[in-house]
């Protein structure tokens, strides 16, 4: 009874986890560019009373193994694609497909799936936070229009259409995305269970293509976070029962003797 007590201890602990990823998930519903987590668990240890297969006068025995509750592994990173929305932005620029904008953060490269870009007082196309695209989009103050292409080649021109400057974004994949380590603030760093990224154009060698005046959108669907949050709910309403009952067992036992 007492193992019962602390395996239904961790199976609240748990169900804790998952409703905080959840209500993270709800919490960035409207966040450019997230992408929904998913909390993994994994089984404790077993005590073995009897091993299964052990050879009996009967034949081989299934064996007594009592586990010993539950932990949390992972949280995962889901980068399923996201719903786009059209602006009236020129610097609002999404990724259909893999890929992931390029930022510079004091010399460090970090990666982001949000593509609402401003542009700082220098004329250098960057973040909310001021980081800069890598490579570098600069447009001169005198540019009257801006165009990206699905190729993610970017002309900036003057009111007659004359090109100003020209360039090209770059997009970053990794052969494990969900390794990536989260820093908040739409960004994220490689790890070694992501691999280093594979730069490349938009629309060649798997990467995605890009289109302006588009913002990607959280990819979290509300319905399906509603229904974790309800079985998360009841899931550690019933570990705790199980306490109760637990307790309450062990109550009788120390009331045998009076």
């Amino acid at each position: 009874m007492i193992r019962a007590l602390w395996t239904a201890a961790t199976g609240m602990e748990a169900q804790q986890i998952s409703q905080d990823v959840v209500a993270n998930n709800l919490a960035n519903i409207n966040t450019v560019g997230f992408k929904k987590a998913r909390a993994d668990f994994q089984d404790l240890m077993y005590q073995i009373y009897s091993k299964s297969g052990a050879e009996t006068s009967g034949g081989s025995q299934l064996g007594i193994e009592i586990g010993m509750g539950v932990k949390p592994m992972a949280v995962q990173k889901m980068f399923g694609q996201g719903d786009y929305m059209q602006t009236d932005n020129p610097f609002d620029i999404a990724i259909e497909g893999d890929g992931f904008f390029q930022l510079d953060k004091n010399g460090d490269t970090v990666y982001t799936r949000a593509g609402n870009f401003k542009v700082d007082k220098d004329g250098s196309l960057c973040n909310s936070e001021g980081l800069k695209l890598i490579p570098a989009v600069d447009v001169p103050m005198e540019m009257v229009h801006f165009t990206v292409d699905s190729g993610g080649t970017w002309t900036a021109t003057d009111g007659q259409g004359n090109p100003l400057a020209i360039g090209r974004i770059e997009l970053a994949r990794f052969t494990n995305p969900a390794g990536l380590t989260s820093l908040g603030r739409n960004l994220y760093d490689r790890t070694d269970a992501s691999g280093d990224a594979t730069v490349g154009n938009p629309g060649e060698d798997g990467n995605g293509t890009i289109s302006q005046r588009f913002l990607e959108m959280s990819n979290v669907n509300v319905v399906d976070e509603m229904v974790k949050m309800i079985v998360g709910q009841r899931a550690y309403e019933i570990n705790s029962k199980a306490i109760q009952t637990a307790d309450s067992m062990l109550q009788m036992a120390n009331g045998l003797k009076r």
